[in-house]
């Protein structure tokens, strides 16, 4: 591996490490009470061998066709925008969120310790075994085992970031469960898209905080957030604030960031065309123009490799859920789903 690899290796753990709650969190729920208004279920279930935490929105049972939205790197459920979750309810869906494993309230892997990530990626390119204790074919088994538990036969899948990554695998491999595909800010593994984005940008991304120091870590987790969304969507400073505190009150536990870090570097490596090719449900890839991480050839070449994908590249956008993109991330996520709707027989 040379040592621009090795470089690209070392920046995707700074910037995942830094920015606690990458992907969407700079403009996430705040919880209003126009939010609290939405028929809202929560729990814990069994499900693929570990304990996942969700949160259900809109009609319950089989009223509605359900959405399974997926996070990314170390990410818990609170980062998906309430506005986006509004939206989509009001367009007759049920949403389904949840922790993935290692994160928020899900079941942690921290017998596991922290991996290195140079390390990870360099066995895998050397055709070693993985060092990581779980993979992303398990995250999409989480995903598809949440679904059984919550009796949901098949659903829309929509993923962010490595949430993406998972969302791809669960419609490649899991094709019963899914309805249709919407891959948002992600990837297709393949090694030739360049990676970072905009390396002068995320250069600028803070160092970790010391280990203790709470005001230092959320200094730094605010500025990390802005770098991702850009400078077209700039994120409310105090709604960002308040969000970390939030979150981390409901589970402080960042154990699983280490082995999220290793295993979102190593999903950029993992090249998943051959995967994405077989692909049958509708699919809508959309990217973020303005992405300073996830190059936008990144969403090109999942559409590409996606028979029949429409590609939506959204100008200004960062690697971000930015507020006033809430209708518009929705139109794209409802497309995927309305085509799939065309498709499917009528009963």
């Amino acid at each position: 591996m040379n040592p621009l690899t090795h470089r690209r290796l070392l920046l995707v753990a700074l910037v995942a490490a830094t920015a606690l709650f990458a992907g969407s969190v700079g403009q996430a729920d705040d919880r209003t009470p126009k939010a609290a208004a939405i028929p809202k279920r929560e729990g814990k279930v069994k499900a693929n061998g570990i304990t996942i935490a969700y949160e259900d929105f809109g009609p319950a049972g089989h009223e509605a066709e359900a959405m399974l939205l997926i996070m990314g790197n170390g990410t818990q459920l609170t980062a998906w925008p309430i506005e986006l979750i509004e939206e989509l309810v009001r367009r007759g869906y049920r949403i389904v969120i949840y922790d993935n494993r290692d994160v928020g309230l899900s079941t942690k892997f921290n017998e596991a310790g922290a991996p290195d990530t140079r390390a990870v990626i360099e066995a895998k390119l050397a055709g070693k075994p993985s060092m990581l204790p779980y993979s992303l074919d398990d995250m999409a088994k989480d995903a598809v085992g949440l679904l059984d538990a919550l009796g949901i036969a098949k659903a829309h899948i929509v993923g962010v970031s490595m949430g993406g990554m998972i969302a791809q695998l669960v419609a490649a491999d899991h094709p019963k469960h899914t309805r249709s595909l919407t891959s948002i800010m992600s990837t297709s593994g393949n090694p030739q898209v360049p990676f970072p984005a905009n390396l002068e940008a995320l250069s600028k991304m803070p160092k970790p905080a010391p280990e203790g120091d709470q005001k230092a870590m959320l200094a730094n987790a605010v500025k990390a957030i802005q770098i991702l969304a850009g400078p077209a969507y700039p994120p409310d400073e105090q709604r960002v604030r308040d969000l970390i505190v939030r979150t981390m009150k409901r589970s402080d536990d960042r154990s699983g960031m280490a082995r999220h870090n290793a295993l979102s570097a190593l999903g950029l490596y993992e090249d998943r065309r051959a995967k994405l090719k077989t692909i049958k449900a509708p699919t809508v890839v959309v990217h973020g123009a303005g992405d300073p991480l996830i190059s936008v050839e990144g969403g090109k070449d999942t559409a590409a490799n996606i028979p029949g994908a429409e590609l939506r590249i959204i100008p200004g956008m960062g690697h971000d859920l930015p507020i006033p993109l809430a209708k518009t991330i929705a139109d794209a996520i409802v497309a995927a789903a309305v085509r799939a709707a065309a498709a499917e027989p009528t009963k």
